[in-house]
């Protein structure tokens, strides 16, 4: 088992004695890429400002490495690095200047330290220049080396990806999976972005109105909403089909999902069987199309739908 390097239970938060986080509980593990997914408003950033120090929790522990931040702050948070919102930076110094500027606040890292993380974020060409010639990306570079220039155990990141084109996104996904795997550093990143968290990190925690509602490893979570099947089915036969598939052993769930339009969750090896019987009860099949779940699937299913779920899921058949 790798070291659990962030422990965080029943941890809760009212602003104006309105309770906007409700006992979130999760690990974070030595060596992985975690991610916390929610919309805009879900209260990620609270919940990071809570890990860090720079909110007061109303209930619930947050270990850090094992010690407790709210008993033992100064040990605990020597153990994180953090980027909360955007990396704050001098911009009038050059990257070097800014690095050797937290060197100076944090204490006791060697100008060797420096060398080597401005290597490990591969801004040896550009550490020399002011930071306000920095592309968005390479000051989100400069701003996880002075995170990391104190040998945290976790990296916390909100929205890192923010503003960034494709091709920073790529750059910073790649440099994150290679912190994680060959440092065994602790990745926790923040994110709305379900599709950069999917190829991202290995486990998930879903929040929704300030609740964790689902925490998990990302493939093992797909595969709950795996094998969906979709049918292209006349109008006219469509009451027809749904009560035949719902009577099929094969099939453990069917609903509409447009106007000619069915899905099941099924075996996909068992389509040829089921399509079989349709036509032998005298339905059209005009179309079938197997479907491959992502995280977005997922989450909108976990969180109760929005932006038209509701309607895809009417008429939903469930053994």
């Amino acid at each position: 088992m790798a070291e659990t390097v962030l422990t965080v239970k029943g941890l809760q938060k009212a602003i104006g004695g309105k309770p906007i986080i409700h006992d979130i509980t999760f690990d974070v593990y030595a060596g992985e890429v975690f991610g916390f997914l929610g919309p805009n408003g879900a209260g990620k950033t609270t919940t990071i400002r809570m890990l860090v120090g720079l909110a007061k929790a109303d209930g619930g522990d947050v270990h850090i490495g094992g010690i407790s931040l709210q008993e033992q702050f100064p040990e605990a948070i020597a153990q994180v690095g953090c980027i909360v919102e955007n990396p704050e930076l001098y911009k009038f110094l050059t990257g070097r200047e800014n690095l050797e500027q937290f060197a100076r606040m944090s204490g006791g890292i060697s100008r060797q330290r420096i060398e080597e993380i401005v290597r490990f974020v591969d801004l040896e060409r550009a550490i020399d220049d002011k930071v306000k010639t920095y592309s968005l990306g390479m000051r989100q570079r400069l701003g996880i080396a002075q995170a990391l220039l104190h040998r945290p155990k976790i990296l916390i990141l909100d929205e890192p990806t923010n503003g960034l084109d494709p091709a920073g996104i790529r750059e910073l996904r790649q440099f994150i999976r290679r912190l994680a795997e060959e440092e065994g550093l602790a990745v926790f990143i923040s994110s709305h972005l379900l599709s950069e968290i999917e190829m991202m990190c290995d486990r998930v925690a879903i929040i929704s109105q300030g609740k964790v509602i689902s925490v998990g490893v990302v493939k093992e979570l797909m595969e709950q909403f795996a094998d969906q099947v979709e049918w292209t089915i006349p109008l006219d036969h469509m009451e027809q089909a749904v009560s035949v598939l719902g009577e099929m052993e094969a099939v453990t769930e069917v609903w509409q999902s447009g106007e000619e339009r069915l899905k099941t969750r099924m075996d996909v090896e068992q389509v040829s069987m089921v399509n079989q019987i349709l036509v032998s009860k005298g339905i059209p099949v005009t179309g079938i199309a197997t479907k491959t779940v992502t995280l977005e699937d997922l989450f909108l299913t976990l969180t109760g739908g929005g932006n038209g779920l509701e309607t895809e899921h009417a008429g939903t058949r469930t053994k």
